[in-house]
């Protein structure tokens, strides 16, 4: 479905330079090509958003079945390991794990599996369709494109412990809440109320301060990938305008590759910008499997089932 969306949305600048082509003077307008170009491009903005929505569906349903099936395997667990586990985990840290965590993994599977799949697609499409346009302008693109890849994986590096360290954090915090608030009565028993406050004083400043980090080094990636995406869309535009001088490239096959290298250079915002959820998901998705980890408690072979008459 995506590869279909991806080569409709790839035909359509194709025929929109063609369209343009044949729009020359004041009183050179083709308008019957110009009409039936029209539709062309109707009918493939039609069978795009038809196959988009098909991808957006699937996506959607296999990522959600498979967090299903990770938060009930990650409860089940919960009824299986030693006692053990249990006591050395607080509660609220487990509770974030089946239920929070796991909602970042589905929000990363979504993100990742759409974007990242249709992005790779879309720029060995985009590439094709340009190199059969002109060699000699699809080189300028391919040249500068690759220092949008170098500046996001710098910053991807600094990303992924930020927000590793976000998600301990957050079911730190939840660990003390559900304790706090389980035991109210042994806390207000023992006047332990100031120094619960200090515990989670401290731990949600740390949350915050990691938090901060997290959201900064994510937030840096989108704008610097853009910022060397306008260097590409430059020089494509220049290098074609003096090609239509010379007469090697006409202005309808110019727009359509000006059109193709914002499309080229688009994934890479979207791949960038998916670093975000696909760090928080690999995160979430640690904690949640180090549970499903854990060695199980054997059952005792000599033990008795009890029923209710004894």
């Amino acid at each position: 479905f995506a590869v279909i969306q991806i080569a409709a949305t790839l035909f359509a600048p194709i025929v929109i330079g063609s369209a343009i082509d044949y729009i020359i003077t004041e009183k050179q307008v083709y308008f019957d090509e110009v009409f039936i170009r029209l539709l062309q491009l109707g009918g493939l903005v039609a069978v795009a958003a038809l196959f988009q929505w098909l991808v957006s569906l699937c996506t959607n349903k296999v990522s959600y079945r498979t967090i299903r099936d990770i938060r009930r395997d990650a409860f089940d667990k919960l009824n299986r390991v030693p006692l053990k586990v249990i006591d050395g985990s607080s509660r609220g840290d487990l509770m974030t794990r089946v239920g929070a965590d796991t909602e970042q993994i589905s929000d990363g599977l979504i993100q990742g599996f759409t974007q990242l799949f249709t992005g790779i697609v879309t720029v060995v499409g985009t590439l094709c369709f340009m190199l059969a346009v002109n060699v000699l302008v699809t080189l300028v693109v391919v040249v500068v494109t690759p220092l949008s890849i170098v500046v996001a994986y710098f910053i991807a590096k600094g990303c992924h412990d930020k927000f590793k360290s976000q998600s301990d954090r957050r079911g730190e915090l939840g660990g003390l809440c559900e304790e706090m608030l389980h035991d109210f009565k042994t806390v207000k028993a023992f006047s332990y109320e100031d120094a619960a406050q200090k515990r989670f004083g401290v731990i949600n400043k740390k949350l915050q301060k990691v938090g901060i980090k997290a959201q900064f080094y994510s937030a840096m990636v989108n704008p610097c990938t853009r910022f060397v995406n306008g260097i590409v869309y430059a020089a494509v535009a220049i290098m074609g305008a003096f090609l239509c001088i010379d007469g090697k490239l006409s202005v309808g096959f110019l727009s359509t590759f000006l059109t193709y290298a914002n499309q080229y250079t688009k994934p890479f915002n979207e791949i960038t910008g998916v670093i975000t959820e696909l760090q928080t998901a690999t995160a979430a998705a640690a904690r949640v499997f180090r549970l499903l980890d854990e060695e199980e408690e054997t059952d005792d072979e000599n033990g008795k089932e009890f029923t209710a008459n004894g």
